[in-house]
């Protein structure tokens, strides 16, 4: 025989699983520390830094090309 559950407290139970999974997420997603969050920026600007320094200042045209002007 089947063991006789209450479909009531199953859903309610069921909808806490839902909340505690959704919170989770929350808390993964957003729930770093200061610091965490600096060190992630610190990074980001020092790669974008890195990159623009990479960047060529003014591009070279060969000196005998045409004046595209």
């Amino acid at each position: 025989m089947s063991q006789i559950i209450n479909l009531r407290t199953r859903r309610k139970q069921a909808a806490r699983d839902a909340t505690r999974r959704d919170g989770d997420a929350n808390a993964a997603r957003h729930g770093r520390s200061k610091a965490e969050r600096s060190l992630t920026e610190a990074r980001a600007d020092k790669a974008r830094r890195d990159l623009d320094g990479h960047r060529r200042a003014d591009p070279v045209s060969p000196p005998d090309a045409p004046d595209p002007a």
